[in-house]
């Protein structure tokens, strides 16, 4: 759906045709849920948020202009304050494993979620940075944005978010090869954990 057909629909939905928000919906549902889901780490959590996210931006269409940001950057900015007001309310934070990518091959820390298994290691590694941080590194890595698309979406400089990425990638790999128990540089080699399912 091009940008037109979506401001159409927008248009509509703001004169009264609700059910215009259905296509809405089908476009950006599996998305925010995953985005959710690889916030909260649970999948009954990320289902209830996700509809959140998708009755509050219903609510503040209304509010939405498309000069100010891109829909889809809205909407995961609605996604983003969603995710950290829930992640506010918990004592104990649970995420998804990240996968990395040796540095060699790669200058940026690839990170790539797999849902299907879980990674105690990445798990500690993860949970000794700030949510603002994982939040970051999922914008990233797992969502693929572009900085220009996080700046929208966390109201940042997309040039201090590249410095702050880069900060806060190290910190991971510092992190997790505290836990592994090697050198920062060693883990890449041969453990398995650069390789995605």
């Amino acid at each position: 759906m091009n940008d037109t057909e979506l401001n159409q629909i927008i248009a509509d939905v703001l004169d009264g045709n609700t059910e215009q928000f259905e296509k809405i919906m089908e476009i950006y549902q599996k998305p925010i849920f995953l985005y959710c889901y690889h916030m909260l780490g649970n999948y009954a959590e990320a289902e209830e948020n996700a509809q959140e996210v998708f009755l509050k931006t219903f609510r503040t269409l209304k509010k939405y202009t498309q000069y100010q940001m891109d829909f889809g950057a809205w909407v995961y900015k609605i996604a983003y304050h969603q995710c950290i007001d829930i992640l506010r309310k918990r004592k104990l934070v649970k995420y998804l494993p990240f996968f990395y990518q040796d540095e060699k091959e790669n200058n940026e820390v690839d990170l790539h979620i797999e849902a299907n298994y879980f990674d105690e290691s990445v798990h500690q590694a993860m949970a000794k940075l700030s949510a603002e941080e994982r939040n970051l590194l999922i914008l990233r890595c797992v969502e693929d944005k572009s900085y220009q698309e996080i700046g929208l979406i966390l109201g940042k400089n997309s040039v201090s978010l590249r410095k702050r990425y880069e900060r806060t990638s190290a910190k991971f790999r510092k992190y997790y090869a505290q836990v592994k128990g090697v050198g920062v540089y060693e883990y890449g080699q041969g453990s398995g954990f650069e390789k995605t399912v």
